[in-house]
């Protein structure tokens, strides 16, 4: 096929590609996708996100399942066909993928299947395609990216797996190895663990999910530690090599023994931004330190022409923050006058419990110096919690002292990741107490303990004293 011409491409066609790619058809610009897969959905639908949640979906009504002799019903241990379930996950892809299939060809979005590289800044290479050379006038960059590999390991071997041989369900091992405490490692070791394997986590650093507000998480490590054979802080792998029975672990820090034998093990220390070997060399774009593409607020780079969303663009690397910056981008590009301005991302970690947060967290406010009442409300004092047995939930926010203005908001419990959109629709808003406290919540649901964190730094809860 001969060299053509776009006049928006999008490199990458995760949920930040394919929604610009959307957006940018809509708007009424010729626009081409390229991604190395047969299909848009990118990692997020074919090997994170969608297949994620689809186990962790399983994993809790095995859970629920088994927990369920609080209310009087014993349920038989549950009979795992694996390769039913992978089936299962992997339809679930199939039917969202070749969805979106759909969408690009309604709105007319030229897809091509292709590696593609920058030659210069108004030049794409294309390999695995019939089009060899791609002319763009504007490029809108979301290559995503990459499980980031184990410092100092040159063990080979199909027992060493990342998220997306996890992913895959080849089988459910006796014993397993997470290495690192992070959403990724908690998700899927829950879902192992729930499906079998003694799972034994360690993580370098002295608490579970670094960097998240430890309220949040001390009901899901009460949990963790309940599910999993074995958690293991401060701890350090140094070593590893393949035995005939599995893979040897050699480990520094607070576990015994320091060496030991696991089927398999996963290793889920953070993801790498997929920024080297795409040609940016032959642009005026820029790559920090860690590989993150530079950009501002209009999700432009140093080079005109090109501009760059989602998780090669920075933290924090979720896909709604990369689609909200995908249709920036291509307003931009359009001629349109916005920027990237939301006042929070929600992020959830889909454990059991769920934590959910968006905006500042404690820590965060305080360091800023800002003048701040913090209120938490306990899924105990909660009716609806207390009639499904998760009174373990919390539902925590900070307010700014004087104006009581909402800055953060935090919940764990089950559904978190549903309820925290409340909370971000009222810091984007620039809500105040009284407007959550005034709002008519259902009863009874999780949803009223916003509205009581709300009426409590107001100082009347129902359900909850404050003196």
């Amino acid at each position: 096929m001969a060299d053509q011409e776009t006049q928006v491409v999008v490199v990458g066609g995760g949920p930040g590609g394919y929604a610009a790619a959307f957006h940018s058809a809509d708007l009424g610009m010729e626009t081409t996708l390229i991604d190395v897969r047969e299909r848009p959905g990118g990692v997020c639908l074919f090997v994170g996100c969608i297949p994620s949640k689809t186990l962790l979906h399983v994993a809790d009504i095995i859970q629920d399942a088994r927990e369920a002799g609080q209310f009087g019903l014993d349920f038989a241990p549950p009979k795992i066909d694996i390769d039913k379930l992978r089936g299962f996950k992997d339809q679930v892809v199939y039917k969202l993928t070749s969805g979106l299939s759909e969408l690009a060809k309604v709105r007319k979005v030229r897809y091509i299947r292709a590696k593609a590289t920058f030659e210069d800044s108004h030049t794409l290479r294309l390999e695995g395609s019939g089009t060899s050379r791609l002319r763009f006038q504007h490029a809108v960059l979301a290559t995503g990216s990459v499980p980031t590999p184990l410092p100092g390991n040159t063990v080979e071997s199909p027992r060493l797996m990342d998220s997306t041989a996890a992913l895959d369900l080849k089988d459910v091992p006796s014993k397993l190895l997470v290495i690192g405490a992070g959403y990724i490692g908690l998700e899927l070791g829950s879902v192992y663990a729930t499906l079998g394997s003694q799972v034994t986590l360690v993580e370098l650093l002295d608490g579970l999910l670094p960097g998240v507000d430890r309220d949040l998480v001390r009901p899901l490590e009460k949990r963790v530690r309940e599910l999993f054979a074995g958690v293991h802080l401060k701890t350090k792998v140094v070593g590893m090599r393949e035995v005939d029975k599995g893979l040897e672990v050699e480990f520094e820090g607070e576990i015994e023994p320091k060496k030991q034998v696991f089927d398999r093990v996963l290793v889920s220390i953070g993801r790498t931004p997929n920024s080297r070997d795409i040609g940016l060399e032959n642009t005026r774009a820029e790559v920090d330190q860690k590989g993150f593409v530079r950009i501002d607020r209009q999700c432009r780079t140093a080079d005109p022409a090109i501009f760059a969303i989602g998780d090669v663009a920075g933290q924090p690397m979720l896909a709604h923050k990369a689609m909200r910056e995908g249709k920036v981008a291509v307003e931009v590009i359009a001629g349109k006058k916005t920027v990237f301005d939301n006042r929070a991302v929600p992020a959830v970690v889909f454990t059991n419990p769920e934590i959910a947060w968006a905006g500042l967290s404690e820590s965060e406010a305080r360091s800023e110096g800002r003048k701040v009442k913090v209120v938490r409300f306990p899924w105990a004092a909660s009716g609806r919690a207390v009639t499904i047995g998760r009174t373990d939930g919390l539902t925590k926010m900070i307010f700014d002292e004087e104006s009581g203005q909402i800055l953060g908001v935090g919940i764990t419990g089950p559904r978190a990741g549903e309820l925290i959109a409340e909370g971000t629709l009222a810091i984007e808003m620039g809500a105040v107490a009284e407007d959550l406290a005034l709002t008519i919540h259902t009863h009874p649901t999780l949803s009223e303990t916003i509205g009581e964190v709300a009426e409590a730094f107001l100082g009347h809860a129902t359900h909850i004293y404050r003196k």
